[in-house]
């Protein structure tokens, strides 16, 4: 895709890896324009059932680059600057779009906007010893990209609050604990702990990738009423069953 994003094709799974170690794969517009063309390339490959994101060395992402945050703070109405910093939205609300379900594959960290990232996923697999902290308020920046969303979707308030308004770091295990990821592993086992994860639905990608549509729409935000849930999931199990029976 570029020299700072790759996107491999493994059984049914495609595995998107930003590849900027040298700055811990913190997301430049350019590396976030590819990331959002990796999102239309697979959501265009019926074949890929499931996708793992992953930071190429020994951490995930963290967050926007501090350049092009410089940049944005120099004059945030500039056009180029202002488009830029929708590069970096638009790329981790796409990677929340994507059609096959999703896993974060994350070592080290997720910070900030690397955190909006890995909150975007349908889970998350961290290592034991790896750092999940919002880092807006530290460093003199207001949240962005729907961070308040992101988190309190997958948290409750007391969670959410510590860590966006008081600058709580989740390590490890306490991710699992608090609803922030689904397994804490060591740091070499990350990846494949996800790729096993991943086998499931990308044994079935057309099921995988309705059965993920109707998750996200039932569980919000806002969640749908159970009896709405009941009428939206009708339609796609009707035409599961349908299948199996041709099949069988």
């Amino acid at each position: 895709m570029s020299d700072d994003l790759t996107l491999e094709r493994r059984d049914g799974i495609a595995v998107l890896t930003l590849c900027a170690p040298q700055r811990r794969n913190a997301l430049t517009p350019a590396m976030a324009r590819a990331m959002t063309e990796a999102c239309e390339e697979i959501d265009a490959d019926a074949s890929i059932g499931a996708v793992v994101v992953a930071g190429e060395g020994p951490y995930f992402c963290a967050g926007g680059d501090r350049p092009t945050l410089a940049a944005a703070g120099r004059d945030p109405s500039d056009p180029q600057v202002y488009r830029d910093m929708g590069a970096i939205y638009g790329a981790f609300a796409r990677v929340g779009a994507l059609e096959p379900p999703t896993i974060a594959a994350i070592r080290g960290g997720a910070v900030g906007a690397g955190l909006n990232l890995a909150l975007a996923t349908d889970l998350r697999v961290v290592a034991d010893d790896a750092k999940l902290l919002s880092g807006f308020l530290p460093i003199g920046l207001h949240p962005g990209g729907g961070h308040s969303a992101l988190l309190a979707r997958g948290v409750g308030r007391e969670t959410a609050n510590a860590m966006q308004l008081f600058g709580a770091t989740v390590v490890g295990a306490q991710a699992v604990e608090l609803g922030l990821a689904w397994a804490a592993v060591p740091a070499a086992d990350v990846d494949a702990t996800a790729l096993a994860l991943a086998a499931t639905p990308a044994a079935d990608p057309e099921l995988a990738r309705r059965t993920a549509r109707s998750m996200r729409t039932v569980a919000g935000p806002p969640a749908l009423p159970w009896s709405a849930a009941l009428e939206l999931e009708r339609a796609s199990q009707m035409w599961s069953m349908r299948r199996k029976d041709l099949a069988g």
